[in-house]
């Protein structure tokens, strides 16, 4: 696949991102414009490898067919590297900006070298689709009778719902925002992922045939009984939103915000009135403390820095990964390596330094003496593996006190909000995610099912999109006898 010898003679060369200190004057999205002969010679790198474990077990969710359109694009034949990446992936321009790319991690090239820039070529690819008029609408040809109630709109919700509809059932997507688009519209920073590109797919699943209904809380402000009354089956797609909390002691202070509390009211404010209207909570002159790294935290550190903090700092529990793989993290499994991300490039080059801290356990918030947070003790730990979980051993006289006017809790997601499995009567599995089996993804209820990060807990945006595609087949399957879905 590709170019014979080019993984040979091109080196890894990514798409750029837009210089630090400008993109942090706005909200646009990061990445520089690619240039179409930059890409052809990145699709020349991948190799005829004769097993691509980029589309493996380790590498792709959704079974990309990876080095087929990366071929066809080093070929310059676009149109049908388009039809092969929607074979399999219903959002690709989601995945091409947000995935962390485990098929990058899994690609064969990465043995010995830098892999293929999968993603880069993915994200161009859909782009190029949309912006030369190759993806219309589809609506199916002949309807099947039935309807279908999927709730939530994130990417597993949307994913199921175009797979029902491209079936021929009748399906209506209800969310509780005022936004289509769940964790893709408020979970993601506009910088990452502009939500332009969130409601171009969806009107494209509008005019197919799918509804929507926004504000509708299911569980609190839409009947659950009335719901299954007037649908013949159910998906599930809420996500898990429950976010993991700091019992500490000053929790109780002002100033101390979950993160999506925080990215979420930003982002309505942003597409609202251009954040004019003043309905968010602003890191403006402020000393800014985020607390877990990952992706959320990332978006809390680069949110910060759009709004003309003072400082942030980035508290990581655990060491500092190595630049390459440790020995017990053999290729094919992803890389749990050093990675710089948009954030904490951005942090170092206004500050002068990454803004991450490892290896530090926060033991109290301390107070200004007004009820507002004006600080965190920490201490150092070491970390012990050894019995397969880690375990923390404070080091003594290692106490600091680190200023703050603003704190983010970004410790991850412990499972969906209990609304939807009480006023079910749905079965839970001991972490409270809705319990399906994978690949049945029916729950205890006839006729309902689940998918994504309600079914399987926090995980990414790809695996969401698997989820709602084969939950989907499952549910054709279940109101057909058959189904033609993969």
């Amino acid at each position: 696949m590709g170019k014979p010898t080019g993984f040979k003679e091109f080196e890894r060369a990514t798409i750029p991102y837009r210089d630090p200190l400008l993109r942090i004057l706005d909200f646009n999205e990061f990445n520089e414009k690619p240039d179409e002969q930059h890409l052809r010679t990145q699709g020349a790198r991948c190799m005829d490898c004769g097993i691509p474990f980029c589309m493996s077990a380790t590498g792709c969710p959704v079974d990309n067919l990876i080095p087929e359109w990366n071929d066809l694009v080093y070929r310059g034949r676009w149109r049908e590297a388009l039809d092969r990446l929607h074979k399999t992936n219903n959002f690709p321009e989601f995945t091409g900006r947000v995935c962390p790319a485990p098929c990058e991690g899994a690609c064969c090239l990465g043995v010995t070298d830098p892999p293929v820039t999968i993603k880069n070529i993915e994200c161009t690819i859909v782009d190029r689709g949309f912006e030369e008029g190759w993806i219309v609408p589809e609506p199916p040809k002949h309807r099947t009778g039935k309807s279908v109630a999927v709730v939530g709109s994130g990417p597993a919700g949307l994913a199921a719902a175009a797979q029902l509809n491209k079936a021929g059932h009748r399906v209506t997507v209800f969310e509780r925002d005022d936004r289509i688009g769940g964790l893709l519209m408020y979970g993601i920073p506009n910088m990452k992922l502009d939500k332009g590109v969130v409601e171009r797919r969806v009107d494209l699943l509008r005019a197919e045939g799918v509804e929507f209904v926004t504000g509708a809380h299911v569980g609190v402000n839409v009947d659950v009984r009335e719901l299954r009354e007037k649908h013949d089956a159910i998906v599930l797609a809420a996500g898990a939103t429950k976010p993991r909390d700091l019992p500490i002691p000053g929790r109780e202070l002002n100033g101390i915000h979950f993160a999506m509390d925080f990215l979420r009211p930003n982002t309505k404010s942003l597409l609202d009135s251009n954040l004019e209207d003043g309905r968010y909570l602003s890191a403006e002159g402020k000393d800014v403390i985020v607390i877990g790294g990952g992706d959320t935290g990332t978006d809390c550190i680069g949110t910060s820095l759009r709004h003309g903090c003072n400082s942030v700092v980035n508290f990581e529990l655990f060491p500092k990964p190595p630049a390459g793989r440790a020995a017990g993290n053999p290729w094919p499994e992803w890389p749990r390596i050093f990675r710089v991300d948009y954030g904490h490039q951005e942090a170092a080059a206004k500050f002068g330094e990454d803004p991450r801290v490892y290896q530090l356990m926060s033991k109290e918030f301390f107070s200004d003496g007004a009820g507002n947070v004006a600080g965190v003790t920490t201490v150092e730990v070491d970390v012990d593996f050894s019995s397969g979980r880690p375990e923390f051993k404070e080091i003594a006289g290692s106490e600091r006190q680190w200023k703050a006017d603003l704190v983010f809790l970004s410790m991850g997601f412990l499972g969906p909000e209990a609304t939807l499995a009480e006023a079910l009567g749905l079965e839970t599995d001991p972490r409270s995610n809705f319990k399906a089996q994978f690949g049945k993804f029916a729950t205890s209820l006839e006729g309902v099912f689940a998918a994504g990060d309600c079914r399987r807990g926090q995980s990414l945006v790809v695996w969401a999109i698997r989820e709602g595609r084969e939950a989907a087949r499952e549910c054709d399957r279940f109101l057909m006898g058959k189904t033609g879905l993969v």
